[in-house]
């Protein structure tokens, strides 16, 4: 099968999240599937120059946008068996930063057209245009409107993923028709509630619909996930589903990880506390052996930050040691930041992203705080579990999915976990992990569990598969 990816970043080249990991593994997994896959994505400025030093230039064509003739140049980079294709325009993508620029709605409108418009220069027509979130949603649309009757797309089939359904390309509805060229009569498939909604217009138009993880994929048929289009996928369900994203198990893993102080595995669990000591040296806390609690995140309201704050005396309180790694909203930098001086001996907040550093907190950490309000996938308690660092999670969306809720009786399970948006009910899951700790016989079976996980790309691959062959 032959399948096009269709992303605003992908890993190596330029990534910004979640999003940007996904087009790095996926497609390569893929590919070992026997699947034929490429990639396509902007050339932005910020792509550092050794990839495109190495860039091979393919021709260019003119994207016709609303009343505007747009250049387009394609280049292409080899990288993992994939072919990764970028497509150039200076007045869209010459400048610092991927999202976030007044004119992202005509930016990605272009780029979902030029998508459609220089499959000849690649000499690839898919079976399945696979796009990704709103700065790709158009491209279902665009190719039903102006591409079906041109040789090579008459069969094309479509698949839109959802990452995270809270950024949906919604702005001021003029631009429907001046800006992406939609004519009166389909006018209506990219407006929704008095706005325009290039997500929404993807959800119509792809003939499936997937996000990254199953929970998810339910929890947005509901106003508290859906951020206000809870009606449209209700309509559309026949056409949603949920697949979970893996990890890279290759790139995660605590026997080859460069970063680490010792490497370790499930069979040599042992060697891991040198690495909490390493890392108590280097962030100037006790080295003494207590529990300690990681996280690495994103410093935003989503994440369940708040529980945290909420309970943090109490939780300061306890005989443990929390490790924070993020940057994000400038309140909780400032909260955390001061909780640090307060707590010298007990809490490490480093305002920073560092993959370096984040190794050696999964490695470090015996136990790993996800608290967060809503969680599309998350790839953190993957790789906590492959470290060794058992998650405490809030049910919702991936986090749900993929930590089994330990029972001491049974020794089954691989983490531990709550289920409403309360710090009391974060701080009892918080408390049962602990006690868990200190028994030696739960604390050895649930990380063996945890450790033991299959969290590779291949599991992910194959539902991919399956979801693209059952497309009539």
């Amino acid at each position: 099968m032959k399948i096009l990816f269709a992303t605003a970043e992908a890993g190596p080249f330029i990534r910004t999240g979640g999003l940007g990991d996904v087009a790095a593994a996926l497609p390569p997994a893929l590919v070992k599937e026997g699947q034929e896959v490429n990639v396509v994505l902007p050339l932005y400025q910020d792509i550092p120059d050794r990839f495109r030093q190495n860039m091979r230039y393919l021709g260019n064509v003119i994207v016709p946008l609303g009343w505007r003739q747009q250049y387009a140049g394609l280049f292409s980079y080899a990288y993992q068996g994939v072919n990764f294709y970028f497509i150039d325009n200076e007045y869209y993508f010459k400048r610092h930063g991927l999202y976030g620029h007044f004119d992202d709605g005509e930016r990605f409108a272009f780029f979902s057209k030029a998508i459609l418009e220089v499959m000849p220069l690649m000499s690839f027509y898919p079976d399945v245009l696979h796009c990704n979130d709103w700065q790709t949603a158009l491209a279902p649309l665009m190719l039903d409107l102006f591409y079906r009757e041109r040789w090579g797309y008459k069969f094309m089939k479509t698949v839109l993923s959802i990452h995270n359904i809270e950024f949906q390309g919604a702005m001021d509805k003029f631009v429907i028709e001046d800006v992406f060229g939609i004519p009166a009569s389909h006018y209506r498939i990219a407006e929704y509630r008095n706005n325009a909604n290039m997500l929404k217009a993807g959800i119509e138009c792809a003939n499936r619909v997937v996000t990254v993880s199953p929970t998810y994929a339910k929890e947005i048929l509901d106003p508290y996930y859906a951020y206000g289009l809870e009606k449209i996928l209700d309509i559309r369900q026949f056409k949603l589903s949920g697949i979970l994203n893996g990890i890279d198990t290759e790139l995660y893993d605590p026997m080859k990880d460069p970063a680490l102080f010792q490497h370790f595995s499930v069979k040599s669990i042992k060697r891991k506390a040198k690495n909490k000591s390493g890392l108590q040296e280097l962030l100037g806390l006790p080295v003494v052996d207590r529990p300690m609690i990681g996280m690495v995140t994103r410093l935003t309201p989503q994440k369940g930050l708040d529980l945290v704050l909420h309970v943090i005396d109490e939780l300061m309180s306890k005989d443990i040691q929390l490790v924070i790694l993020g940057t994000g909203d400038w309140k909780y930098e400032s909260a955390f930041q001061e909780l640090a001086k307060r707590y010298p001996h007990r809490l490490a907040a480093v305002i920073n992203f560092s993959a370096d550093l984040a190794s050696k907190i999964y490695a470090a950490s015996d136990m790993f705080l996800m608290p967060s309000k809503y969680e599309p996938c998350g790839l953190s308690q993957m790789i906590a579990m492959r470290y060794g660092s058992i998650p405490i999670v809030r049910e919702t969306g991936g986090l749900k999915d993929s930590v089994v809720p330990f029972n001491p009786v049974e020794k089954t399970g691989t983490g531990f976990t709550f289920k409403t948006f309360n710090a009391y009910d974060m701080l009892d899951a918080i408390n049962r992990a602990l006690g868990s700790y200190y028994n030696e016989e739960e604390w050895k079976a649930v990380v063996t569990n945890a450790m033991n996980e299959d969290f590779s790309w291949r599991q992910s691959a194959k539902k991919y598969i399956e979801l693209f062959e059952s497309i009539e």
